[in-house]
């Protein structure tokens, strides 16, 4: 069967709604209670609609009360659990079925498709939902648009695909299909897991109501309602569903460097130097696809990155408590090399119809794909991280960063000839010419003409499931169609790559960074926000996967991946950056060098930044590692912490770093003034310590330096910090602690926590410690409880 001409907006028009909304539905024929379940069998009320395909007769309904605060129902074909004292409540009416979800302690209807009839094709599953007028609503990623979602005829698509530049209101790299629904009486959520392409919409209907409408391209309707009611207990009910959060090393939250364009190892090596020789803690170095021959995944380019310049770098970081990271993509090259040979003995590649492996293009040219649902593409895939980055061998890296694993490729469909279309775009582009080092670089032996620039990342919209991808109609090992499993592949990447680091690195956290997730991603990998061009943007996407989509080590390309950024910009955009859990400075091969140590302001701001961030950095862990554990989110919106402030709702330009420090960056490039929001309550400056009452109200603070950030302390914390600053997390690990104390407005109590291990094992090591703080009559009190 294929598949490969479904439209891929997906995008239906508005007008076909009311055509859907005339299709008969189901009625309920026969239903089974048990204490905890309920079973029901529909059938379908006259023909159906076959909109896209006939509509499929008998369906299946499950209800299945799971705990407390958290509500499944599936609806799925008919061939193809706990009802307790849940806070959530199932109701159903029998012809046309349609059902309702309600909040059992005050009878709120939180999911209503009354009036709005299901419809279930084998290609277009409809379920439409009723929503409040003017719905607070957040999720539904990957996106770049704002946090608090519109409802003005909004349209989600939800299909991974290469984005340049991230633009507002398309598809992304990943699929989160996921959102909070916030009211003044609490907070609930809505996952549907379903991997495959979707749509979905919020539309305001008339003066009272809008609605929520799920159209999805296949698999079934399995709904997942969290109770809440408040916006953190959500968030932790959405992680028991989709995992919690892979706790990360505790080097992983330094600063890193990278730079698509470092073309040769002296680059590299230099930039380190000069990081140091201008005094800017750098821990962990980065090297794009630039290293690899002929950017061949698993390959080395012998004469610009040989193996005992690379190994040099390697020593030099390790010995200089430093971290090194490299490039890996899914694509391998159609070659005669090592990978792609051991590749075919082991058949691992996705295979087209005929039984020939499917070939797209990507950076190296022709490239073919790992299927990670072969059995032997985990053994594939061990083996060549091993042979590549063995210890004593070759380049002996700390973490890996995957990307173009959509899986993206640049050949437009139907991709009838790969090496024609890689031939015109210049892929593999040609190596510049090798050069000797300028100058000696201490610490890196050996002696390094700027190399041409690459040709552009090609991609960009389209109107094709299969365009700039693997064609969906591809068949997986395991008998599944890609069409089925795209939205799946970074994931699956992710969960083989994390199994061959635990295998290479026995016992140690590893730190795999992603750039294509689904829901439960963060259990496995860590997440950057793409090939960004905007700081404003970059605070809404660091919300929605901090809070609500459970991958909270993540963090946009500091100062821009596609921009020119002068160096206010930079500076504004450092200090920002430098609260993010994940801290990275990247740009593309064709944007200039933006490396802080370049520009006097962009210095001095990063030296400020990481200064106060590694004083914060066990505040930060404290908090990572809580959300390991349960879920609780690390990075909050506004709202989250002051749910009754409708003042909040929108916000996405401030939030809580953490749960005690309120974040208040100034986005605009030249400006030195920023309108901040207080809510009502008693904050106190973090740098001076006066203490601001704020009072619900928007504030203006005046005369920010480009090398500093509003930071303001909440009332009823207790923060632990470092004494002082260092040059990298290992010496930083040495330094005492003090507490910083901020008085509540109520009653001057206050409260924190600090979490102890020894920052790199998966068990945290020998007696992991967790130390509560609890400040009340002018005394501290400590609780220490070992988790070890």
């Amino acid at each position: 069967m294929k598949y490969n001409y479904i439209a891929t907006s997906f995008l239906l028009p508005w007008t076909a709604v009311v055509a859907y909304d005339a299709c008969g539905g189901y009625f309920v024929k026969r239903l089974v209670k048990t204490a905890n379940t309920i079973h029901a069998d529909l059938d379908i009320i006259g023909t159906g609609c076959a909109s896209y395909g006939p509509d499929i007769s008998h369906l299946k309904l499950i209800v299945e009360y799971q705990s407390r605060s958290r509500l499944d129902i599936i609806i799925r074909d008919r061939d193809g659990t706990r009802y307790t004292d849940c806070e959530l409540t199932f109701a159903y009416t029998q012809s046309p079925f349609a059902f309702q979800v309600t909040r059992a302690s005050t009878g709120e209807v939180l999911f209503d498709t009354s009036g709005n009839n299901l419809i279930f094709q084998p290609q277009f599953l409809r379920l439409k939902t009723w929503l409040p007028r003017n719905p607070n609503i957040y999720g539904l990623g990957e996106h770049f648009d704002s946090f608090r979602l519109s409802n003005d005829d909004y349209i989600r698509t939800l299909w991974a695909g290469d984005s340049d530049g991230v633009p507002y209101g398309e598809n992304l790299y990943g699929s989160h299909p996921v959102y909070f629904e916030h009211r003044s009486t609490g907070t609930h959520g809505v996952f549907l897991l379903n991997s495959n392409g979707m749509d979905i919409k919020l539309r305001r209907e008339n003066s009272e109501r809008s609605s929520v409408e799920f159209i999805a391209i296949g698999g079934v309707l399995d709904f997942y309602f969290f109770a809440g009611p408040t916006p953190v207990e959500v968030s932790r009910q959405n992680a028991e569903a989709v995992g919690t959060p892979a706790m990360v090393p505790y080097w992983s939250l330094g600063f890193h460097q990278c730079k698509f364009g470092y073309q040769e190892w002296f680059q590299v090596a230099e930039v380190i130097a000069n990081y140091s020789a201008a005094w800017i803690p750098l821990e962990t170095m980065w090297t794009d696809i630039d290293y690899l021959d002929h950017r061949r995944v698993f390959s080395l380019d012998s004469e610009r990155f040989p193996l005992s310049k690379m190994r040099d770098i390697v020593h030099h970081l390790h010995d200089h408590q430093q971290q090194y990271i490299l490039m890996v993509d899914p694509a391998v090259a159609k070659w005669d090399y090592p990978a792609y040979n051991q590749g075919r003995e082991l058949d691992v590649f996705l295979k087209a119809e005929n039984a020939e492996y499917f070939e797209g293009v990507v950076w190296p040219g022709v490239a073919v794909f790992p299927d990670w649902y072969h059995p032997n593409a985990s053994t594939y895939w061990l083996q060549q991280i091993r042979q590549s980055f063995r210890p004593d061998t070759g380049i002996d890296i700390d973490g890996v960063w995957i990307d173009m694993n959509e899986p993206a490729s640049m050949c437009r469909f139907p991709c009838r000839d790969p090496a024609g279309e890689a031939e015109k775009l210049g892929m593999p582009p040609g190596p510049p010419p090798p050069r000797d080092p300028p100058r000696q670089l201490a610490g890196f032996g050996g002696h390094g003409t700027k190399p041409d620039a690459t040709p552009k990342r090609q991609n960009g919209p389209s109107g094709n499931l299969s365009d700039l991808t693997v064609n969906t109609d591809l068949v997986h090992a395991n008998g599944m169609l890609e069409y089925d499993l795209h939205n799946l592949y970074g994931t699956m990447m992710g969960m083989v790559t994390r199994h061959a680091m635990l295998l290479r690195r026995p016992g140690l956290r590893p730190f795999i960074v992603t750039r294509s997730s689904f829901a439960g991603a963060g259990k496995y990998v860590q997440k950057w926000l793409g090939d960004n061009a905007s700081s404003r943007s970059s605070i809404a996407g660091l919300l929605a996967f901090a809070s609500i989509f459970q991958m909270p080590m993540v963090g946009s390309d500091v100062c821009g991946f596609k921009l020119t950024p002068s160096d206010k910009l930079c500076a504004r955009w450092t200090t920002l950056g430098a609260f993010a859990p994940f801290f990275r400075n990247h740009a593309h091969d064709e944007a200039p060098p933006q490396e802080f140590y370049l520009w006097p302001l962009v210095a001095k701001a990063a030296k400020y930044a990481i200064s106060v961030r590694f004083r914060l950095l066990d505040y930060l862990y404290t908090a990572l590692q809580q959300q390991a554990i349960d879920g609780t989110p690390a990075i909050n919106p506004l709202w989250y912490i002051y749910p009754n402030d409708s003042n909040t709702y929108g916000l996405d330009l401030q939030y809580f770093y953490g749960d005690c420090l309120l974040v208040s960056p100034v986005t605009e490039e030249n400006a030195t003034d920023v309108r901040i929001y207080l809510p009502d309550d008693i904050f106190y400056n973090f740098e001076t310590g006066e203490p601001v009452r704020g009072h619900g109200d928007f504030v203006q603070i005046k005369d920010v330096p480009f090398d500093r950030i509003p930071l303001h302390v909440r009332g009823g914390c207790v923060v632990p910090l470092r004494v002082e600053s260092a040059n990298t997390t290992t010496e930083l690990r040495k330094k005492s602690f003090e507490l910083l104390v901020a008085p509540g407005l109520s009653d001057g109590s206050a409260k924190g926590a600090l979490y102890l291990d020894d920052g790199i094992s998966l068990d945290g090591g020998e007696n992991p410690l967790w130390l509560t703080f609890r400040f009340a009559d002018g005394l501290i009190h400590t609780l220490a409880v070992t988790s070890g």
